[in-house]
């Protein structure tokens, strides 16, 4: 699988990905406490070997997400590391999604989206994460790019942490929560996709409820599994019909079982065996 298979959308081939490698998508979060416990300086050149070895271990993994914050707390020469380490992914064959979560309105969304989804972009990558929650009209600039570059867009709907709720499960005017409405409103460019749409919703796994994915018909990260205490029956309940289209983010766990390669692999082939049911 290349970069883009000459112009395949996104949603095609992480489809594609998750049925040849198994649906799960890890991530790279150089944490500074992961880089000790790897025995790796708190530094440059330790984000660097950390990121090299993901890269080698995480080879056959559907979709890898680097979480972009951790690099760029290393400011440009970090941000140098992400570039490398995204070539690297790209080079592998893997589907990389940039964890930026980025949310912006006119020329800001606009450059936003053109660092992490144009073509020529050193930091492009096959799918961002976005915020929606200055509208999700203002996210129009990456929706429109992602579209004409065959890339995705992962939009936040529901996320786990406390402090989500008191934007996301509050109602507009026809009853409906904000987090629904933000899972609409990626149903309705999803419409009329082959396989499976572009634009991605995130739901934490460790919710109690979620919301309606049934007519999604795109891809749904489900982070907050493993270490974050989200398990497979929880992927299962909050899914309900849209199980197939469930992509489970799954990083601490695996990653505190290196720094060896060999056991990241095995990590990520345990974790793969333990959503065999998504697969059904």
């Amino acid at each position: 699988m290349t970069e883009h298979a000459a112009g395949t959308p996104f949603g095609k081939r992480l489809a594609s990905a998750m049925a040849e490698r198994g649906p799960l998508c890890v991530g790279i979060d150089p944490h500074p406490q992961l880089l000790t416990e790897w025995g790796l300086t708190v530094d440059v050149s330790g984000l660097e070997a950390f990121s090299e070895r993901c890269v080698e271990a995480f080879g056959s993994v559907a979709l890898v997400k680097p979480q972009v914050a951790f690099f760029e707390a290393f400011g440009s020469a970090g941000i140098a590391v992400l570039e490398r380490t995204l070539e690297a992914l790209r080079s592998s064959g893997t589907l990389v999604l940039a964890d930026a979560k980025r949310g912006d309105i006119g020329s800001t969304m606009d450059a936003y989206a053109r660092t992490w989804l144009a073509e020529g972009s050193e930091l492009r990558s096959d799918a961002v994460t976005v915020s929606p929650y200055l509208g999700f009209g203002a996210l129009a600039p990456a929706l429109e790019l992602a579209a004409q570059t065959q890339r995705g867009v992962f939009v936040l709907a529901a996320t786990s942490n406390p402090e989500g709720a008191q934007v996301q499960r509050a109602r507009v005017d026809d009853g409906r929560t904000v987090a629904q409405v933000m899972v609409d409103e990626a149903a309705r460019r999803n419409a009329g996709a082959d396989t499976l749409g572009s634009v991605g919703v995130v739901v934490g796994a460790t919710l109690t409820d979620a919301p309606d994915l049934s007519a999604l018909h795109g891809p749904i990260l489900m982070p907050g599994v493993g270490a974050q205490g989200g398990t497979a029956d929880d992927v299962r309940r909050l899914a309900g019909d849209a199980l197939g289209w469930v992509v489970p983010n799954v990083s601490r766990e695996v990653l505190r079982a290196g720094p060896s390669v060999a056991a990241l692999r095995d990590a990520v082939a345990r974790t793969v065996d333990g959503f065999a049911f998504l697969r059904a």
